[in-house]
């Protein structure tokens, strides 16, 4: 929280026993419309957002403000259309046929070196199989970001501060479970929305919200309910972290 990075927001659906996909991990579609224009709402409010490459995969797309209404706002505010898209991955074992690099909207790249040298081989092998008189547009990532820690992992906490010296002031997560137990374990996390959805899937491999190695109840993240919403069979709950100075 004392460190130099933007304000960080999870944004999940989940079923009724806590999971955000089924035990295929196959794409989440469970949630209503209403949970989607919930999660367009804070994905416009944002100047980026960040998930991680299951996620991803699993999707194959990202989700643009569509709105008017939301694209008007943040014309008002002086932002282009659509947020900055980050997916962070140490491999960079991404497909470049899927439709997330056709998408209308800045594609950051956050990962190791070992990744970034990874993902421009496979550039490199998708334009060779296009051939010189292709017509499609190749896949790309605006920016390639790589930080890295002395473990070559990824460095989240300078990523993040690198985020926020480029103004980049308000972050959405919408994972996967992987990437918010890193966050929290940081404590890089200031906020939380959980929609739980009326289903249950069940699933002992099924991922959840958070997933790593968990916490023990001491040394637990602790969060202040900010807000409950029911609408129709949906319950919206919104979060703080709390720390110690709270």
């Amino acid at each position: 929280m004392l460190q130099h990075r933007p304000h960080t927001t999870v944004v999940l659906a989940m079923s009724a026993d806590g999971k955000i996909a089924d035990f295929k991990r196959s794409p989440a579609r469970f949630g209503s419309r209403v949970d989607k224009a919930h999660l367009e709402k804070q994905i416009a409010a944002a100047d980026a957002v960040l998930f991680g490459a299951g996620t991803l995969r699993a999707y194959g797309t990202t989700l643009t403000v569509s709105d008017p209404t939301l694209v008007e706002l943040r014309a008002q505010g002086g932002k282009l259309p659509q947020p900055v898209h980050i997916v962070t991955t140490h491999s960079a074992n991404l497909n470049p046929e899927i439709n997330f690099f056709k998408q209308p909207v800045r594609r950051w790249l956050l990962t190791t070196t070992a990744g970034s040298l990874s993902w421009k081989e496979r550039l490199q092998t998708f334009h060779s199989t296009l051939g010189t008189g292709s017509q499609e547009c190749p896949p790309e990532f605006e920016q390639i970001l790589v930080f890295e820690t002395p473990t070559r992992e990824i460095d989240i906490p300078a990523a993040l501060k690198y985020l926020a010296n480029i103004h980049i002031t308000r972050l959405v997560v919408l994972g996967g479970g992987e990437l918010v137990a890193s966050l929290l374990q940081l404590d890089l996390i200031d906020e939380l929305w959980l929609t739980v959805c009326p289903l249950i899937l069940g699933g002992n491999t099924a991922p959840t919200p958070v997933e790593g190695k968990g916490f023990l109840p001491d040394l637990a993240p602790k969060l202040q309910l900010l807000e409950v919403h029911t609408v129709e069979q949906e319950v919206f709950l919104h979060y703080r972290l709390q720390r110690s100075a709270d």
